[in-house]
């Protein structure tokens, strides 16, 4: 019953909902005990040998009533009490959503995009049927229970009420017993499914890639072995519920036997009549769905229990990246200036002792284009991503306009820098709703203008609907450097005071690099650039290079004074230029 308490913040937001829906559902449960009292006051009196057209049409007139009546009040009962359980469901998408988009880079990289899916559907479901199922179950089955036993009482008689529900104690204790094995079981179980669902959106993500490489069968053979492994861990919830169900039956069995029994010789010695043992089996009856629903009910409130306590595990993690030091009265005008790097040393925080970067030291100012170049793992997409803040802990400080990064709202930051990654992401739409993605009011001209400087227009008219052609699930049905080409066609829309290219030019060729380059140093000639890049062309123009080895800067300067350094810049361009050459 732990559930009913932890969703109690949710109760008494609804208190007036389920207060009504709870009204109606008693009314339902004692209307339910006139059919039986009608049923045995007619086998009274026909055990008599009477009964007049006037008594009969009295009866089945009741009968109507009470059938009437049970159909209102079970509308509204099902009204008020359904829709508050798809209320509770809206507000936990609702709060899971916001809180997975509150959430930083650590935070997806401990949970996987599967778990948090099953987290979201599943997990949800199972606490909405609580406030629905749940709720109705609990409380139909105790007044339907309690009412009827008053009913037997009053209407037949005590002493076979007593004798005919001695089995119940048994059925509570069954109960109690196979609730907690429910329940670990049931989390087990939901830890199988939100792996076997994050294995589904990722063979289903990468099929392109598995089908390329000839992996499909050892892929649906490892998907099979997972669902094996979740069905024997299935196996485990079933046995537990499967329990109370013949422990139901077999104690209501019970219960008709010693009411036969017991029931029989009374009216044989003339304590009871006929109409009253038939009121009174007609009452257990109305006594089968609560004695089956102390089952059903464990059996919702273990799940939703699991459920919840899931939810509310993936809710306790905050962020790392707060703006706890940020200075909520900034204005955008108030950062936008020079951008200064000092950072001292900075390691993620899985690998606390391994630092990647050491002794980053920069400035750039306003309108200036910063080159970024080195070998795989040399520490240029760590510069971006501390720029981005997806990082707050590291020895050193980054400043915007002389602000320390980290006191500027991260959401007026990221308002300011456009970031372009070698892999973006495109959504399931068309290509004017994923250029203007970050500035959904943008103009149809705005839309067009972007996607010439990024050299994709005469891609995009070539289309079968031009802008409003359909990209698929991440632009499954474009080519690399179109999907790169929109992404900084997207970037450009956004016109962010920062532009940052990480390796964002890397699948398309030397001509169509030339000529988005061209656009950039005409567009952004006040806005400051950041290219990281494998690709030297991609930053001959810059104002400053740093070429990076081992988290460190062992080179600094313009192209030309790089070049006369015959360092590792100069051996890259030869090389570069040379395999240009040849590939012409």
């Amino acid at each position: 019953m732990s559930i009913f308490y932890k969703l109690s913040w949710f109760f008494k937001q609804e208190k007036k909902r389920y207060l009504i829906g709870i009204t109606f559902l008693i009314l339902t449960s004692f209307v339910n005990l006139v059919p039986p009292r009608i049923l045995g006051l007619m086998a009274d009196q026909l055990n008599r040998g009477h009964i007049s057209w006037s008594e009969y049409t009295l009866l089945i007139l009741t009968i109507v009533i009470a059938a009437l009546l049970l159909y209102s009040f079970r509308y509204f009962w099902r009204k008020q009490i359904w829709g508050g359980a798809a209320k509770l469901e809206l507000q936990l998408r609702s709060k899971l959503f916001r809180h997975f988009m509150e959430m930083d880079r650590t935070f997806y990289q401990r949970h996987r995009t599967g778990d948090l899916m099953a987290h979201a559907t599943n997990d949800v479901s199972a606490v909405q049927e609580v406030a629905g199922e749940g709720v109705l179950t609990l409380v139909d089955s105790l007044v339907m229970g309690l009412s009827t036993m008053v009913a037997m009482v009053i209407f037949v008689n005590w002493r076979l009420t007593i004798v005919a529900l001695l089995p119940l104690p048994f059925l509570a204790v069954g109960a109690w017993k196979l609730g907690d094995k429910l329940h670990d079981s049931f989390d087990k179980s939901q830890a199988a499914f939100s792996r076997l669902n994050n294995k589904t959106q990722e063979s289903v993500s990468g099929i392109k890639v598995i089908k390329t490489f000839g992996q499909g069968k050892a892929d649906a053979a490892a998907f099979n072995a997972m669902v094996t492994d979740t069905i024997q861990i299935n196996k485990q919830v079933f046995k537990w519920d499967s329990m109370f169900d013949p422990l139901s039956t077999l104690l209501i069995g019970l219960t008709y036997a010693i009411t036969i029994i017991y029931g029989g010789l009374m009216v044989v010695n003339h304590s009871l009549s006929v109409g009253q043992l038939v009121s009174f089996i007609a009452y257990i009856g109305n006594m089968v769905w609560p004695m089956f629903a102390i089952g059903y009910l464990f059996n919702i409130l273990e799940r939703g229990s699991a459920s919840y306590d899931r939810i509310e595990k993936l809710l306790a993690e905050k962020p790392e990246i707060t703006d706890d030091k940020a200075d909520p009265n900034l204005a955008a005008t108030d950062v936008t200036g020079d951008l200064v790097y000092h950072i001292n040393s900075f390691a993620y925080p899985d690998e606390p002792n391994l630092p990647v970067l050491h002794h980053i030291n920069f400035t750039l100012k306003t309108g200036q284009t910063l080159g970024l170049v080195g070998k795989v793992g040399a520490g240029k997409t760590s510069i971006i991503q501390l720029l981005l803040r997806e990082f707050d802990k590291y020895d050193g400080q980054i400043t915007l306009n002389g602000l320390d990064i980290r006191q500027i709202p991260l959401e007026l930051l990221l308002k300011q820098i456009s970031y372009v990654p070698q892999n973006n992401y495109l959504f399931s739409t068309n290509i004017q709703n994923n250029i203007s993605f970050a500035k959904t009011n943008a103009q149809k001209a705005e839309i067009i203008s972007a996607a010439k400087k990024s050299d994709l227009h005469e891609d995009i008219m070539q289309m079968p609907r031009d802008y409003q052609t359909m990209v698929g699930e991440n632009g499954i049905s474009l080519s690399g450097g179109q999907k790169q080409r929109m992404s900084i066609a997207r970037a450009l829309v956004k016109e962010s005071q920062i532009l940052i290219l990480d390796d964002a030019l890397s699948a398309v060729d030397a001509r169509t690099e030339l000529a988005i380059l061209k656009s950039l140093n005409q567009e952004r000639k006040d806005k400051t650039t950041v290219i990281a890049t494998h690709r030297l062309t991609s930053v001959m123009h810059a104002n400053l290079i740093l070429v990076l080895k081992d988290g460190q800067i062992v080179e600094r300067g313009t192209h030309d004074q790089l070049l006369a350094a015959h360092g590792w810049y100069a051996d890259m361009w030869q090389k570069q230029e040379l395999e240009e050459k040849v590939g012409e």
